[in-house]
């Protein structure tokens, strides 16, 4: 057995432990509720949740999604996170080894994975995802010494401006708010982890999947767009394939370097 696989094992369990508190996150921060008291209740009959019941993934299957006692439904939602956080830390650690890439790859994964989510809910992007997130990004490039927190700050600063001057934009063009501050602010998060170049990649990816999937599904019906939630999954891919991604482009447009 690889040495390495113990590891990538107690990262996906670590991953699902995030997982269920990423979900407390997800329902509290937009009701600016705290995220540590009160304790995990059941959202029907309020009864707090045993330790027992409140394991990742596996309690919501034994209790087959229903509360223990009063029998009512409890919202796929709980698992499929902790699963989701689960195998990014685990793909992660796989993907990348044992080192400080695969730590800010699980960690950058849980910060969109949190914001998709919370967006595709309620059409906002809490502060402590994306300002929270920023911080976490600057910091964990202090890796790469002086140049990784310079990059950072020069993603941080690409991303939110630009993505700030097309909300002022389509504001002046639209008469209308064209933009949520979230989305705004969650691109300098996403910049301090991808750099500027990632910054381009996600909000033209971000744009081409809004395009391609969330149009046509809302077609002559009056709909806000979670952005949020193209924008995260773009991210992703930059991060993990961005660089191919680029320098393919490159060299579509500019010929061989």
């Amino acid at each position: 057995m690889s040495p390495e696989l113990p590891v990538i094992v107690l990262a996906g369990v670590l991953g699902a432990l995030l997982g269920s508190f990423l979900n407390v996150c997800i329902l509290r921060l937009p009701e600016n509720q705290s995220i540590v008291r009160p304790r995990s209740r059941c959202p029907q009959c309020q009864t707090l949740i045993a330790w027992y019941d409140n394991v990742p993934v596996v309690s919501w299957l034994l209790l087959r999604g229903k509360c223990r006692r009063c029998g009512k439904r409890i919202s796929v939602q709980y698992p499929l996170i902790e699963a989701l956080a689960a195998a990014m830390w685990a793909a992660a650690f796989w993907h990348y080894g044992l080192g400080w890439t695969g730590f800010q790859a699980a960690v950058f994964g849980t910060l969109l994975l949190g914001i998709g989510m919370t967006d595709v809910r309620t059409y906002l992007i809490p502060d402590e995802f994306s300002i929270g997130g920023l911080v976490i990004g600057l910091g964990l490039s202090l890796a790469n010494g002086v140049d990784g927190l310079l990059a950072a700050l020069l993603g941080a600063a690409v991303g939110f401006l630009l993505l700030f001057l097309v909300a002022w934009a389509g504001e002046k063009a639209f008469r209308k708010e064209a933009m949520g501050g979230g989305d705004i602010k969650m691109m300098a998060m996403v910049g301090a982890f991808v750099g500027w170049k990632g910054v381009l990649l996600t909000i033209f990816g971000g744009a081409l999947l809004g395009t391609l999937i969330f149009i046509p599904l809302t077609i002559g019906k009056k709909r806000l767009v979670p952005f949020g939630v193209f924008l995260a999954a773009a991210a992703a891919v930059a991060f993990v394939v961005g660089d191919p991604i680029i320098d393919w482009y490159l060299r579509l447009a500019w010929g061989p370097r």
